[in-house]
């Protein structure tokens, strides 16, 4: 069985056909047809049920595609280990909270560039919860998350600690209304304990997906937020917002770098974790 075989099968699959897989893969139909039937003959299952309206996968075809998947991510990921260790560098996908984003991770990526210019960054910003799920699923190779996280096949370290602050408009008009980012935020989640346990409640949530709309909304008076007391103090609003401490267990927070435990460390990847704990000394 060859790799090459699985990614054409996976095309097929993906694409619903033989054409759309081979004007996809830019082969002749004829080839992508013999490497399937080849395929099927080596295994002795049929892989697809042919229709009028395309091609879906058989229960074979769907086992088959599961392995196949992961056979073909190895094979990647053992490509990105070898070109890494032989250059020093290799291909980093990144994840990162946004407010991580703008006030920590500038300085390490411009130093991790200065050190191996080859290698290849990618970066995406979501929330804690979504970040955790793509490093899981092989999407992203490493994220910033909030702490805690707790998973068997997760690994991490603390990369940075925040503290929360309570942060308002001047002439603030909705002070019942907290301005947040959308479900799977860690700082959502805290405001939301910091609400429960001030007896609060019943509150208005106002949700955003970006830290420039929550700090320009608070500044226009419709609401109060929580945020690293870093991001606010570096942003636009900071002459325009009053900070105020809230209690310890609610403020203090861990900024994590995870990876899964079966992840393979390119160069990049190595540097980018000593420049992360050279942060934090």
């Amino acid at each position: 069985m060859e790799v090459s075989s699985l990614r054409i099968f996976l095309s097929v699959a993906d694409t619903g056909g033989i054409s759309a897989a081979a004007e996809k893969l830019h082969y002749v139909q004829s080839n992508v047809t013999a490497r399937i039937k080849k395929l099927e003959e080596e295994l002795g299952a049929a892989l697809f049920v042919r229709q009028s309206r395309g091609m879906s996968l058989t229960a074979a075809g769907r086992v088959l595609r599961d392995y196949a998947e992961r056979i073909l991510r190895l094979e990647l990921q053992a490509t990105d280990a070898v070109r890494g260790t032989i250059e020093n560098g290799g291909a980093i996908r990144l994840g990162s909270m946004e407010t991580t984003m703008a006030i920590r991770l500038p300085a390490i990526l411009k130093e991790l560039h200065a050190q191996m210019p080859s290698a290849e960054i990618t970066v995406s910003t979501g929330r804690t919860e979504g970040l955790i799920r793509d490093v899981l699923e092989h999407r992203l190779d490493c994220a910033y998350v909030g702490g805690p996280v707790e998973h068997p096949e997760i690994e991490s370290r603390v990369a940075f600690e925040e503290e929360l602050v309570l942060v308002t408009s001047k002439e603030a008009v909705q002070q019942n209304v907290l301005l947040v980012f959308r479900t799977g935020c860690v700082y959502r989640a805290r405001a939301e304990q910091w609400l429960r346990e001030e007896g609060l409640l019943p509150y208005s949530l106002m949700e955003y997906g970006t830290l420039e709309g929550i700090l320009g909304c608070v500044d226009a008076g419709l609401g109060c937020t929580l945020m690293p007391k870093a991001v606010v103090e570096r942003s636009a609003f900071r002459v325009d917002v009053d900070i105020s401490p809230i209690p310890a267990h609610i403020a203090m927070i861990q900024t994590l770098l995870i990876r899964r435990r079966d992840t393979p460390l390119s160069g990049a990847m190595r540097k980018l974790d000593q420049l992360t704990e050279r942060s934090t000394l």
